[in-house]
């Protein structure tokens, strides 16, 4: 009795998730194309400086808005939270199993962040890890993240070779090519900061700040 109402409460979740997603998620993004259109209108004319402005806040609204319903969906669907800061510890036990010494600290008092906002940092620091396991040959690396009461910071610092890796734009940087544009651009969606780079006595640094709107 109890496996099926399981299942029964697992279908009524699938199929209110799908009909959710179906009706938001096609007007939302009718609404933003419409925007991007009227923006794109006014491109040639310099006085609409300001209605541009706005049309593409609400461009990026909506994609956000877009972005969030389907994560928190996912959790409708499945019964669980997608990935966020809370998770760093589920990230570094296989990379310690893989002899890779990962340390996590935190500074700072944490605080819920919104569900994209969230798994955003979350992939940051797993897109720098995975590239410290599989191209610096490093023996550790620590992981810091900061809260402040407008941003929140993570950093992945390793002790392993900066260009252990192939380098295809030629600046000695070991993450080109192996996710940095990915990163580049989820940090950028919400409006942050990316910095990478070689430490002056070895090692890598990949850098990120999230700022943090009031609801944060």
């Amino acid at each position: 009795m109890a496996e099926r109402a399981a299942v029964a409460a697992a279908e009524e979740r699938t199929r209110i998730a799908r009909e959710l997603h179906d009706v938001i998620s096609h007007h939302v993004s009718l609404m933003t194309l419409q925007a991007a259109g009227v923006r794109l209108l006014l491109a040639d004319d310099p006085a609409r400086e300001r209605e541009r402005d706005l049309l593409h806040g609400v461009e990026r609204a909506g994609r956000d808005t877009v972005e969030e319903l389907r994560m928190l969906l996912g959790v409708l669907r499945d019964g669980r939270a997608p990935a966020g800061l809370d998770s760093l510890e589920d990230l570094a036990a296989p990379l310690r199993a893989a002899g890779l010494d990962v340390r996590v600290a935190t500074t700072g008092t944490p605080r819920p962040l919104p569900p994209a906002l969230g798994l955003a940092v979350y992939r940051v620091v797993q897109e720098a890890l995975t590239n410290t396991l599989k191209h610096a040959g490093a023996a550790g690396v620590e992981v810091a993240v900061g809260w402040t009461a407008h941003a929140v910071t993570v950093e992945v610092r390793d002790d392993g070779r900066a260009g252990a890796a192939p380098d295809p734009a030629g600046d000695g940087n070991r993450a080109a090519g192996h996710g940095l544009a990915g990163m580049r651009e989820r940090v950028a969606q919400h409006g942050g900061t990316l910095r990478t780079g070689a430490g002056p006595g070895g090692g890598y640094t990949v850098a990120a700040t999230f700022p943090l709107g009031a609801g944060a």
